[in-house]
């Protein structure tokens, strides 16, 4: 039998600053009804002094190897899934690798937005299927706060900072990873994205011909069409969990527990009817945390598992949905 991914340890991390909708009142024009009722959101968290990505990372990191019993040294690989990583070069990963000194682990980033936890831990799977022994660290981290247009209030209120990880390794039960769909849509990047981003000046090319090309970079920010973010996420996100149950030979009657990415309550609801789930099988925290992008879902995979809420043998089901577009799902037996 072809070893499978087992998660055996989770841990996350999360900023001291709560942001509450009636602070955001005074920023925007606002209020704490208009956004309870279209995103669900009451609270987010808002990195602060010593809470850089790579820092958050490897907070979140360090209770995940705690809980698993597993050294630093001891780690063979670290992905880490961020579109805010505090530098271009090196990687959060290598930072964090730094910072836990997990010296004999190679370590890099992937770029899928709100969807990059998943595919870290999909990379980490292919590893694992060629060496079961390798132990992993997948990590989700995020400082959106700094990326976010504070005067644009269909965006300043969604999102938040924050970091989750687990470690993985190989197991012979049947436990583990069984299933997974990943998807990309670059042709619809316009409707979520991060820009304007910086531009490499190149002395040779006349970049005064080249429209939107600013000459100075000034930071990027958030930009989206959020209803049609809205629509192609619940279709997306709908369609791949139905193949992967008809691809399984499972129904939805059969999943114990949803952990999606936390994106806005309505495509939450909206993506459970669809597949015709409980929306208490949903587990949520966005009303806490708002939309942390990568960190979304491994932050409340961990926050569900010291809960108590993931008992052995239970079917999960991870689905994800961001920028890029980038989404998949996949089916996790704890």
């Amino acid at each position: 039998m072809t070893a499978r991914s087992k998660i055996i340890g989770t841990g996350s991390y999360l900023p001291k600053r709560i942001l509450t909708n009636n602070e955001l009142e005074k920023i925007v024009e606002t209020s704490d009804e208009w956004i309870t009722t279209r995103t669900g959101i009451k609270t987010r968290r808002i990195a602060g002094s010593g809470e850089e990505t790579s820092e958050m990372a490897a907070e979140a990191a360090n209770k995940a190897l705690t809980m698993a019993g597993v050294t630093a040294q001891e780690i063979d690989m670290i992905i880490v899934g961020t579109i805010t990583a505090e530098m271009v070069m090196p990687s959060c990963a290598c930072l964090v690798q730094k910072e836990i000194g997990a010296e004999n682990a190679f370590a890099f980033d992937i770029s899928a937005a709100c969807s990059g936890f998943l595919y870290a831990l999909e990379i980490a799977d292919r590893y694992i299927k060629n060496a079961p022994d390798m132990k992993i660290l997948v990590i989700g981290a995020e400082t959106l706060s700094a990326r976010v247009d504070w005067q644009d209030r269909n965006t300043c209120i969604l999102f938040g900072d924050g970091a989750g990880a687990c470690v993985v390794t190989g197991s012979n039960d049947e436990d583990g990873l069984l299933s997974s769909q990943l998807y990309s849509d670059g042709r619809l990047w316009q409707l979520l994205s991060l820009d304007p981003a910086p531009r490499c000046y190149c002395p040779v090319v006349d970049y005064e011909t080249i429209p939107d090309r600013k000459s100075s970079y000034d930071g990027s920010t958030f930009n989206m069409a959020g209803r049609d973010v809205f629509k192609y996420a619940v279709r997306g996100m709908g369609d791949a969990v139905e193949i992967l149950l008809n691809k399984e030979g499972i129904t939805v009657d059969d999943i114990d527990l949803m952990i999606p990415h936390q994106a806005n309550i309505r495509i939450l609801k909206s993506l459970a009817e669809r597949v015709n789930l409980p929306f208490e099988k949903v587990y949520t925290t966005i009303q806490k945390y708002g939309n942390s992008s990568a960190a979304s879902l491994p932050i409340a995979l961990d926050e569900a598992n010291r809960e108590g809420r993931l008992q052995k043998d239970d079917l999960l089901l991870f689905s994800v949905f961001g920028g890029g577009f980038t989404w998949g799902v996949a089916l996790w037996r704890w």
